[in-house]
Formats: C-alpha cells, structure tokens, sequence
C-alpha cells in the first residue's frame, strides 16, 4: 500500500495557523504596528506572483509540478534562472507578510521553521530525484544556481 505524502501547501496552511495561534495566544510584544502593517502586502503579492510565474512555467513545460513524482524536464528559465525552489520561496515570502500584517514577535517563529520543513521534507529528495533524473545538466544548474535566492 502507497503512504500518501502531505503535499508542501499542507505545510504552508499549518503554518499559517501556528503563525496565528502564537500572536492570538502568546503575543511576547508587538514589533510592527500600524500604519506600517500595510508593508505586508509587498511580500504577499510577490510571494503569490512567485508561485504563478514557477506555476506556469511547469505547465508550460508540460512537466509535473508535484514533489515526489519524476520530472520530465528540467526547467531552468525565468524565474529559476534566479532561484531552484520559486515556489517554496513565494511561501516563505506570504508568511513573511503574515509576519508583518500581525507584528508580533512570536509570530515570526513559523517562518524559519517552514523553511526547514520544506527543506528536509521536499527540497533535498526533490534535488535528489533531479541529479539521478538529468544527470550533469542539474549539477550545472545546481552550481550556478542558489537554493533560496
């Protein structure tokens, strides 16, 4: 039998929930406030346009967009020109805004712990599954290109 996998947004809305329980219940102190919460709509909107453009650059390439499953072909155009992982980026840039929209300190504390999850639950096989798959092409790409940014 097959062990279903929780896919990377699972992670991402567990954090947002984490990220709001600790500012409703254990607030420590307020570091932002308003009008300066506003200031999260910048990395919200381009976390989100992150995760559009690594989207529909998988489509277009018609490969999967799914960890775990085996990439058809390596993309290394647009925005993964910049970074390996746009779409984990573009979360951690959202929970980033989440961070500022509620400005608490405590809040801040699922943003790195996302990131270490997304790393050792997707990232590393993920790469991985890349280098045996394409070879000495991923391992180019992979030296010239940085994991986050």
């Amino acid at each position: 039998m097959d062990k279903k996998r929780s896919l990377p947004p699972t992670y991402f809305l567990g954090a947002i929930v984490l990220m709001l329980v600790l500012h409703f219940i254990l607030p420590i102190r307020q570091l932002i406030v308003a009008p300066w919460r506003w200031l999260a709509l910048i990395p919200v909107v381009f976390g989100i346009l992150i995760e559009l453009v690594a989207d529909r650059a998988f489509k277009q390439a018609q490969t999967t967009v799914k960890p775990f499953e085996t990439s058809t072909v390596l993309v290394t155009a647009g925005v993964f020109r910049v970074t390996r992982n746009p779409m984990y980026l573009g979360m951690i840039f959202m929970l980033l805004g989440g961070w500022i929209l509620l400005g608490s300190e405590s809040s801040f504390l699922p943003i790195p712990m996302l990131a270490i999850l997304l790393d050792r639950i997707f990232i590393r096989p993920e790469e991985a599954m890349l280098r045996e798959t394409f070879g000495e092409q991923y391992d180019a790409y992979w030296r010239n290109t940085r994991r986050w940014i």
